[in-house]
């Protein structure tokens, strides 16, 4: 066509569309009937217009056309790992997450026959040595691309998730600014929060004032140097479509935005996995569902790696199965729904870009908030994270138990039929251990398991 079809038509103001509505309505109130308010104080309208924006949103600098199919393998036996990284690879992975649970593991026997100059490797310690990692530097560093393979180091999430020092504050940041100097990157856990009951707006800001204390105390170190940084981001991504889409777009703004305040790398690394906040044990095959349109918001909002959950990660071992089918979501995502195809694909959506901006500026207010209070880890060691984070997942729980939030299958919809006792082969529950913890740890919990427990004690 020579001219546009809509060059034919007058625009019409977003005060028109409202007018319109309104008489469509037929006398029923207009904020009351189409507008709701989320759990991050944001009012959802029915419709979003151009005339909303003073100016055009700016082109993000996300890259949808390059995102990495990601397994995820936990290291116990490095050959047995291995092995399983070659399979994968084979099968469409194109990212391999190591979680190492031992530094006992031998990094050769994990790196054996894979080309780690195109590979991308994550490596996640569950310990912190940097003994361990300057093995791993030594191998690594024989590729001919190094910065393939990432190391993520992350003291302050490993406070949070289980209320200690890996060792004591002093030897953990010796430690790991030994690291960071070998690795120039560091990694900021933001999915506990999600997996906790956070709201968006809490995962952001907590996130960022989590990575602030990075950056302060490196800032204060002169014999580190920011300007090489790389920064990556784990991120868990909820059922909330549009908003987890925004999310992860707000995320790279936040950092963006902080990082130019220390004059470092505004760029950073984002991978994402499906939540396990609202995945069940009765009725499973919904997880498919559910962790299928958790990953396109990944992928829509920008995310570097995307790494599925397995649909029966809640209550089987890692199994093949399981895997094959959550690397195959992404597969068909990736090669039959053409989900790599386009940049930015969110970019001038009315919607998606008022909830960024939204959730953006909200999530820094509360990050200055904390600032202002002592900073992140002040607040972590008062409790302030902790109990603002309970009071979001108690409200959470009230809204599934009221079926407000539904999860098909469990508390909607059951098939009573259904039987899962004889099928656990680990406990999907939250478990109690009584140990000593200089802080009170931050908890992640399903909002489902109250009800599943009270269906399996009556099989």
């Amino acid at each position: 066509m020579s001219k546009s079809l809509f060059k034919d038509f007058e625009p019409v103001s977003s005060k028109a569309w409202k007018q319109k509505i309104q008489m469509d309505l037929k006398g029923a109130d207009y904020n009351n009937t189409l507008i709701w308010k989320t759990n991050e104080d944001i009012n959802v309208k029915p419709f979003y217009h151009a005339d909303e924006f003073e100016t055009l949103p700016k082109v993000s600098n996300s890259k949808a056309t390059e995102w990495d199919i990601c397994q995820s393998i936990s290291v116990t036996n490095a050959k047995e790992a291995n092995l399983k990284a070659q399979d994968t690879l084979e099968r469409g992975a194109e990212h391999i997450l190591f979680n190492i649970a031992s530094e006992a593991v031998s990094v050769d026997d994990l790196f054996q026959n894979i080309d780690l100059s195109k590979t991308s490797i994550t490596i996640r310690c569950h310990f912190i040595s940097e003994i361990f990692v300057e093995k791993l530097c030594t191998v690594t560093q024989s590729s001919s691309q190094k910065s393939k393979v990432a190391i993520h180091t992350d003291i302050i999430g490993n406070l949070a998730r289980t209320g200690n020092w890996f060792s004591n504050l002093n030897d953990d940041y010796k430690k790991f600014d030994a690291i960071l100097n070998a690795t120039h990157q560091i990694s900021v856990d933001l999915s506990l929060y999600q997996n906790a009951g956070a709201t968006i707006v809490q995962q952001l800001a907590y996130g960022l004032a989590h990575v602030n204390e990075y950056l302060n105390h490196l800032e204060s170190n002169k014999n580190t140097s920011l300007n090489k940084l790389e920064v990556t981001f784990n991120i868990a991504v909820g059922s909330n479509y549009f908003f987890e889409i925004a999310k992860t777009r707000a995320l790279r703004q936040l950092w963006s935005t902080l990082a130019s305040e220390y004059n470092t790398n505004t760029s950073c690394k984002i991978i994402a996995t499906p939540s396990k906040r609202n995945k069940t044990i009765y009725d499973y095959n919904v997880n498919m569902l559910r962790t299928t349109t958790e990953c396109m918001s990944a992928i829509l909002g920008g995310a570097n790696v995307i790494c599925n959950l397995p649909y029966d990660s809640l209550f089987h071992k890692p199994n093949e199965f399981g895997d094959r089918i959550a690397r195959n979501q992404l597969l068909v995502l990736k090669n039959e729904s053409y989900f790599d195809k386009v940049n930015n694909p969110a970019d001038g959506a009315y919607y998606i870009e008022s909830l960024t901006e939204q959730l953006a500026e909200k999530a820094l207010q509360l990050f200055k908030n904390i600032e202002a209070n002592g900073g992140f880890l002040s607040q972590l060691k008062e409790g302030t994270i902790q109990r603002k984070i309970k009071e979001s997942a108690t409200k959470e729980q009230a809204e599934f138990d009221a079926e407000d939030i539904v999860l098909l299958g469990t508390n909607k919809h059951p098939n009573l039929a259904d039987k899962m006792k004889n099928d656990l082969e680990i406990s999907p529950f939250l478990k109690i251990e009584n140990r000593k913890t200089l802080i009170e740890p931050i908890i992640e919990k399903r909002i489902s398991e109250k009800l599943e427990i009270k269906r399996l004690n009556n099989e």
